[in-house]
């Protein structure tokens, strides 16, 4: 309240024109872009099996969280949102994604939401790490995170009306309890959704009015294609689609080019992301972190140990 949340921190410094698109468009199905992008499978493909042969084992997803991880180092205005009209900074780094649980009945589909939590420092093994621990607690068919708790308790139509009223009031003046922010995987910087996953093409989803998300991302089949190689000659190619769709109430239209120009970068140069950024940016003094994996804490030790 009065500009106060456990999620975020009130902007002061804002562009007038900015400061005032919520009052223009009040919910964000008005003010969401949507943008197809096609990434280079091969130069991905051949990278994750570059890092296997070492030992190393990435995903699809896993890197292109790591780019989003490292562009919101560098371009704090992505990690905003808007509650009650009022542009926030948050006070985390989250990507929120669901997964299919191992279930004993084969043919049974069941679901669990997952957020994830990662510094702004980490690199390329940081959010590898942090994502595999979040899929392995999470996919074991007994797993129920605090998402799922919250949701089994508001089967009743009745309740859930009740409930949800609720924590949308407390959620529009900031004073949601912690507990339920946690457990929200629709307060989150990022939602991820891995349509490959389910043999599905990347779609554009829609972004929910419901929780502070303001960016989602989407993930496609493997497409064939052919395109005409550097001699003129027509060379058979794979690409991995996604879809961005953006709250554009945020930050201006220039810093989510940014954003996606350097995602892109960064996912054709994938090696870039195993170091750490040197510096991190923070909007007004807007400063968090998370502790470091035991992955990071080893490989120090190692580097330590070598330099002696």
């Amino acid at each position: 309240m009065f500009g106060r949340r456990a999620d975020g921190r009130l902007l002061k410094e804002i562009d007038p024109i900015i400061a005032l698109t919520p009052y223009l468009m009040p919910m964000r199905c008005d003010a969401q872009v949507m943008l197809g992008y096609k990434l280079d499978y091969e130069k991905l493909a051949r990278y994750i099996v570059e890092q296997g042969a070492n030992g190393n084992r990435f995903t699809f997803m896993e890197l292109i969280i790591a780019a989003f991880v490292r562009v919101a180092s560098e371009l704090p205005e992505i990690n905003r949102f808007i509650a009650n009209k009022r542009l926030y900074a948050r006070t985390q780094l989250t990507v929120s994604f669901a997964l299919l649980k191992e279930t004993s009945t084969p043919d049974a589909i069941e679901e669990n939401t997952v957020k994830c939590y990662f510094d702004p420092r980490d690199n390329l093994f940081d959010v590898a790490e942090r994502v595999k621990e979040a899929i392995e607690q999470n996919r074991r068919e007994e797993a129920d995170n605090s998402t799922m708790k919250l949701a089994k308790l508001l089967l009743r139509p009745i309740l859930a009306n009740t409930v949800v009223a609720a924590v949308r009031f407390l959620d529009r003046y900031g004073i949601m309890p912690k507990y339920i922010l946690d457990a929200s995987p629709f307060h989150t910087s990022l939602f991820v959704t891995n349509m490959a996953s389910i043999g599905m093409p990347a779609v554009n989803h829609h972004i929910y009015n419901f929780g502070t998300t303001s960016l989602f991302l989407s993930i496609g089949s493997v497409e064939r294609t052919v395109q005409m190689g550097p001699e003129g000659k027509p060379i058979r190619k794979r690409l991995l689609p996604i879809g961005i769709t953006a709250d554009e109430r945020i930050c201006a239209g220039a810093m989510y080019a940014r954003m996606v120009n350097r995602m892109m970068y960064y996912l054709g140069n994938p090696a870039l992301l195993e170091k750490s950024p040197e510096t991190v940016n923070f909007e007004e003094g807007n400063a968090f972190s998370l502790p470091q994996t035991k992955a990071a804490k080893t490989r120090q030790k190692k580097q330590a140990s070598i330099e002696a």
